[in-house]
């Protein structure tokens, strides 16, 4: 496949999910009266994936926080219970999204693209990273259980972090990241485990415990919102001594995961994710015009289009910002590089365990 064929599969998908959420058989009751109280159709108007852009506005987080669930429920799954995923949710009510089998299949794709030298068939996982009500812990245990292993688990709380750290309680939240590292420590030292996700703060305090390769793991997923290249080189040559594989990923509940390409000399540890397309599409906007897609090697804010059957969510503006990159390897579309917050050097961000 090339760019060219890409955007015409994108445009194709498009037309076949804007079809599904806007019937009456098979879409859900908010994005049917939405069409309703707009006056449009956009089974008529929107062809393309460009046409998005002309025809909704971005979507709005609160709707998520404030709509009861069953009001993203499409017609087609009327009758199936169903997942009940959040975001972050540091203070007040979090986001919420609702799911069957879209974070099942997210992480099968990924799967496809693990190196089986270090990412062994029927090797065992541990988690070491958010669990609660996010869709991670139920994805990584579902990812090991594909690949043919099974998946140990470590309680973790990030809101919790993050409250305390917003208390400046600083050491109170340092002796939970503790307690929690020691947990993964035993878990390590006790068990045969090749296969381990984890954030990057909980990655470098883990290496603080033990030597990771030594005690056999072999391959490291690794999450989280920022990851600068000097993080990314950190981890890979110090914590990891380069004898354990480092993958770096993009993900949120929104939108599943956006894999990282091979990093090579060129890319001087900088990472860059390919968004799942056309399940979902990353574009780098102009933040003072989001309707323009900034240039390659520019930076901007990150708009999120997620288009499954259980779920359509046309341009949404994250809280990150990145640099577009150009399509690469089998990834024949645009990526993001360098994923920040956004906004980060004119405010104080507060990432916890991530």
């Amino acid at each position: 496949m090339n760019p060219s064929e890409a955007a015409c599969q994108l445009d194709a998908h498009v037309r076949e999910m804007i079809a599904w959420h806007f019937s009456s058989e098979t879409g859900c009751p908010f994005w049917l009266d939405w069409a309703k109280k707009s006056g449009s159709d956009p089974r008529e108007t929107v062809r393309s994936f460009e046409d998005l852009t002309r025809h909704f506005e971005h979507f709005e987080d609160e709707w998520l926080r404030d709509e009861p669930n069953e009001r993203f429920v499409p017609r087609a799954f009327a009758g199936q219970p169903y997942y009940i995923f959040e975001t972050g949710g540091t203070t007040g009510m979090p986001k919420q999204r609702i799911s069957w089998r879209d974070h099942l299949l997210d992480y099968e794709e990924f799967s496809d693209t693990l190196d089986d030298k270090f990412f062994p068939r029927g090797a065992n996982w541990l988690m070491l990273g958010p669990t609660g009500p996010r869709r991670l812990r139920l994805a990584i245990e579902h990812l090991a259980q594909v690949r043919g292993g099974v998946c140990y688990h470590v309680d973790l709380d990030p809101r919790w972090v993050k409250r305390l750290i917003e208390a400046k309680e600083f050491d109170v939240a340092n002796r939970y990241k503790e307690h929690v590292v020691e947990q993964g420590a035993t878990i390590l030292k006790n068990r045969k485990i090749e296969c381990l996700f984890t954030t990057p703060k909980l990655l470098e305090a883990l290496g603080e415990k033990l030597d990771v390769p030594d005690a056999g793991i072999k391959g490291v997923f690794c999450g989280g919102t920022q990851m600068t290249p000097q993080v990314v080189r950190f981890l890979t040559e110090e914590v990891l001594d380069n004898r354990a594989q480092f993958v770096p990923t993009y993900g949120n509940t929104l939108m599943g995961l956006a894999c990282s390409v091979p990093m090579t000399a060129e890319d001087r540890w900088s990472v860059t994710y390919y968004a799942p397309q056309p399940r979902a599409v990353l574009r780098v906007v102009d933040p003072s015009d989001t309707t323009r897609t900034v240039g390659y090697g520019e930076s901007g804010r990150v708009e999120l289009t997620t288009l499954t059957q259980e779920f359509f969510v046309p341009r949404f503006l994250e809280r990150d910002e990145a640099i577009r990159r150009e399509p690469r390897g089998r990834y024949c579309w645009d990526g993001v590089g360098e994923v920040r917050p956004f906004g980060q050097m004119e405010k104080k961000t507060i990432e916890g365990v991530y």
